[in-house]
């Protein structure tokens, strides 16, 4: 299954040649309800893991990266982006998001720094 949202980058790449080299992950859970992933984020890019998500589902995550990252979760209500959770300059967290809405939701990782960062990230139901 794809996700709506990469058609929405698509045409911004285009538009925004810096979004051309942002990595946008499908998240794909296994039998078993997990989702991990591994990506480099090149200095001014950022990783983004999106996928649908239903009402009450309770979804732990985790990350840790080789320098410090702005990181949140959010998803779109028309024009407005909602954030659930976002955070600033770090090399690690954990946390659980409980789902308000059915609703796309998205991980997002963004390099401020003038080096490439490694992220390793799990995401369980």
């Amino acid at each position: 299954m794809t996700n709506p949202l990469r058609s929405l980058l698509v045409p911004l790449a285009v538009l925004w040649p810096a979004a051309a080299q942002a990595e946008v992950i499908d998240i794909a859970w296994s039998g078993a309800g997990r989702f991990e992933h591994r990506v480099t984020v090149a200095p001014g890019k950022f990783a983004e893991a999106c996928g649908r998500l239903a009402r009450a589902e309770s979804i732990a995550w985790r990350f840790e990266a080789s320098g410090p990252l702005n990181f949140n979760i959010h998803y779109h209500e028309g024009k407005k982006v909602r954030y659930p959770e976002r955070r600033d300059a770090l090399a690690g967290a954990s946390g659980r998001l409980k789902v308000a809405l059915d609703q796309d939701y998205c991980w997002m990782w963004t390099n401020k720094a003038g080096q490439p960062v490694t992220l390793q990230f799990l995401l369980e139901r």
